[in-house]
């Protein structure tokens, strides 16, 4: 088992394929850690608190959005959801264009659903 409070390595997780034994061990130490949190009557964190997360989706799928805004607002982060259907990607913009643009806006977390693999 590795200390779950150790840092993360990597700037990004896309996928796992190219996790290391040890990654994959500190991400489930983290998963259980987090499941403890869950289990209290007291389930917010201050972990994140000042940063701000930022989820786009550009396939519906209410589970996962509501699971990454809960566990980011469990974590004290301010989330902010962004809907597709709404945003310029209807008139147009690129995915380019769309990250740049949030990008801009500075959040500490950005989480993008997207159906081309490694978009």
């Amino acid at each position: 088992m590795t200390d779950a409070s150790s840092p993360y390595p990597h700037r990004h997780l896309l996928g796992i394929r190219d996790l290391s034994p040890a990654d994959i061990e500190l991400l489930l130490d983290r998963a259980d850690r987090a499941v403890a949190i869950s289990r209290q009557s007291e389930k917010k964190t201050s972990t994140l608190r000042g940063r701000t997360q930022i989820n786009l989706f550009y396939e519906a799928s209410t589970r996962t959005q509501s699971s990454f805004e809960l566990a980011g607002k469990r974590l004290g982060a301010d989330v902010m959801n962004m809907s597709v259907a709404s945003s310029s990607v209807k008139k147009g913009e690129t995915l380019i264009d769309t990250a740049m643009t949030l990008n801009a806006m500075r959040p500490d977390i950005l989480i993008i659903r997207h159906q081309s693999a490694g978009a």
